[in-house]
């Protein structure tokens, strides 16, 4: 046991005194399922359905029973998932959306892309979710949707904003880009509102071998509007070239497909062995940062872990001085990005989201990650508080 006055954590020290370990890696993870992944992208090969063929259906079924939905529909990213969602929703010039101030570049732009506007809102201090009461307050009668991001693997507080939303008509859009498996009251991400929209970017819980999105949906009609909007308003029932209606390109690749389906079947188990990292930061990072903090009734399954402190800075260069890979979610709250104008807010507007952007740091968290591993990063960040920094 460690004696250093900073609590009963176990450290296995061995030879730890020096350790590199990455902040994400798809090195071990490819190492196990090379064979599986290559068979599955031959057989697409061989197959020559490569756009829309019989990989992607399997995949939207299997994706939406995973999460229990009607429909899934497969687009080429997380950020087309929102842009197709938002489409398919009606949302353009005249609307306006509800969105986190903290949060990815892509919750803002999709609907500032399709001439909606953009009301920011504060975040929950302790979770980083948003703020339901900021929601309720940021309500106008030209409000017609919120972007309601479960940030970092966790879920916002889906109850309190259902009902927000219900009293005042506006439609719900979920953001479960990072959110891939967790729940809020027994329900998955992705499937309390109008639809819910998921990245495979590599990093995410679930994950394809490039970039690949789907959206969730239990309204079939959304969802038939959904398919046609991702292929250029063209149906497959439709006659070649019959366009129902202004749509994108943002098909789910057949290869992408293929890789999610040999993916799928371990996301149980890697969002578990992500919770018991988590809980091995949280034990021994205790008393001296603040930690993950979830709302009531939720079951996250930490796609980033993320800690904050006033001392980030010095606390990320001391931990990369020792070989520790770290990363900022996210330095600049939305409101306050240039590529968001003429969105922009001023500091001030949003203070828990800009205190949370001058704070918080993500510790490596991938399924992979060896307890010797989260030991040593835990060691490290201890040595930094017990030097004073």
């Amino acid at each position: 046991m460690r004696r250093d006055g900073l609590g009963p954590v176990a450290i296995r020290q061995g030879n730890h005194n020096s350790m590199k370990v990455p902040f994400f890696t798809l090195d071990r993870q490819t190492h196990v399922l090379r064979d599986d992944l290559s068979r599955a992208v031959s057989e697409v090969i061989d197959s020559t359905k490569l756009i829309l063929g019989p990989a992607v259906g399997e995949a939207e079924r299997a994706v939406a029973d995973a999460l229990d939905a009607g429909h899934g529909i497969g687009v080429g990213s997380g950020t087309d998932a929102l842009l197709v969602a938002l489409m398919a929703a009606g949302i353009g010039p005249g609307a306006e959306v509800i969105v986190p101030a903290y949060s990815f570049f892509a919750t803002a732009s999709s609907p500032m892309r399709l001439g909606a506007r953009v009301r920011f809102v504060d975040v929950d201090f302790q979770t980083l979710q948003m703020d339901p009461e900021a929601f309720r307050r940021a309500i106008t009668p030209a409000t017609r949707a919120v972007i309601v991001v479960h940030l970092f693997g966790d879920c916002a507080d889906m109850l309190r904003i259902q009902t927000i939303a219900a009293d005042h008509g506006i439609l719900i859009i979920e953001d479960a880009a990072q959110s891939f498996g967790a729940r809020h009251r027994g329900r998955p991400a992705g499937t309390m509102g109008f639809c819910g929209c998921f990245s495979f970017y590599p990093t995410k819980n679930l994950a394809a071998i490039g970039d690949a999105g789907m959206i969730v949906t239990n309204d079939d009609a959304a969802a038939e509007r959904m398919r046609l909007i991702r292929a250029q308003g063209a149906g497959t029932g439709q006659a070649r070239y019959d366009h129902q209606l202004l749509g994108i390109c943002s098909r789910l690749d057949s290869i992408q497909a293929a890789a999610l389906m040999v993916r799928l079947p371990h996301v149980p188990d890697w969002n578990r062995r992500r919770q018991a990292i988590a809980a091995r930061y949280i034990d021994g990072l205790a008393g001296l940062v603040a930690l993950p903090v979830s709302a009531p009734d939720n079951d996250p399954v930490y796609n980033q872990f993320v800690i904050r402190t006033p001392e980030r800075d010095a606390l990320r260069e001391h931990l990369m001085g020792h070989g520790v890979g770290t990363e900022i979610y996210y330095p600049i709250p939305l409101h306050l990005q240039t590529g968001l104008a003429p969105m922009n807010g001023e500091v001030g507007d949003h203070p828990r989201a800009e205190e949370a952007s001058r704070t918080s740091l993500a510790l490596p968290v991938f399924p992979e990650l060896t307890d010797d591993e989260v030991d040593y990063v835990v060691g490290k960040a201890r040595e930094f508080f017990r030097s004073g920094g």
